[in-house]
């Protein structure tokens, strides 16, 4: 008879490096929004609980408002851990310097980038019958 042994094994996960809340407050709904720095050529990527909060950031700092819609704060996360693998560096405060590739990104990923820096290529095929 053949002996054969059965190895049980156990994978282990690896922790992610944000030290994101694990509470419930990053499923509550709220803002995930852009900001452009025109004077230093900077995008802002973050969330906001409400518009209030958001009102308050854009009246304290000079950055124009590209576009905004309802998320919550794990989007944002998922969306800094997407581009730190696809090697795009950011700032401390999730400010990363503009490129067109980094909108390209962006609005592949599904974040609010709005249309008036970035403007999406229509990609036009004809049939030809012959």
């Amino acid at each position: 008879m053949n002996n054969r042994k059965i190895i049980k094994g156990y994978k282990t996960l690896i922790s992610s490096r944000f030290n994101e809340d694990t509470s419930i407050d990053k499923f509550k709904d709220g803002i995930i929004y852009t900001l452009y720095s025109d004077n230093l050529d900077l995008l802002k990527v973050g969330f906001a609980k409400n518009d209030k909060v958001l009102e308050k950031k854009l009246s304290i700092e000079p950055l124009i408002l590209l576009e905004m819609k309802k998320g919550n704060k794990k989007e944002l996360f998922l969306l800094i851990t997407t581009l730190k693998e696809l090697g795009i560096k950011y700032s401390d405060n999730f400010c990363f310097k503009y490129s067109s590739s980094l909108i390209r990104h962006l609005s592949t990923l599904g974040w609010p980038v709005g249309r008036s820096l970035y403007k999406q290529r229509k990609i036009k095929k004809e049939l030809v019958c012959a």
